[in-house]
């Protein structure tokens, strides 16, 4: 129940952010800024110990070190990979407008156009 009504106050203070930044439009932009983010992250602080917060910690950790495992294509790959795309939709617009100039023409044939 008391994470529950932690997270709610998070929620709040998010929405009252936002609410700051809007209703502060007469102030300076900084001034706008520092309210709505000095709400978020009060908000976050609130959140962070919650169990909810600690797992979404913990899942950010692991997301992390799972994009350190990528692999990147090197340029060479990357070029050959681009090429290849170009070269494939090259070809199937050609065949796309063969077949639609066959369609036409044939269309036009048999209903006796011009």
């Amino acid at each position: 129940m008391k994470d529950k009504i932690q997270i709610a106050v998070a929620v709040l203070l998010v929405i009252a952010g936002v609410v700051l930044f809007s209703v502060l439009s007469d102030k300076p932009t900084i001034a706008r800024l520092g309210a709505m983010f000095g709400c978020f992250i009060a908000a976050g602080v609130i959140a962070w110990f919650t169990a909810l917060g600690r797992e979404f910690v913990q899942y950010a950790k692991e997301s992390i070190e799972e994009a350190k495992k990528v692999v990147w294509p090197t340029r060479k790959e990357t070029m050959q990979s681009t090429s290849v795309i170009f070269v494939f939709v090259f070809v199937m617009a050609l065949f796309l407008w063969v077949v639609d100039w066959s369609l036409t023409l044939g269309i036009t044939k048999l209903i006796g156009g011009a």
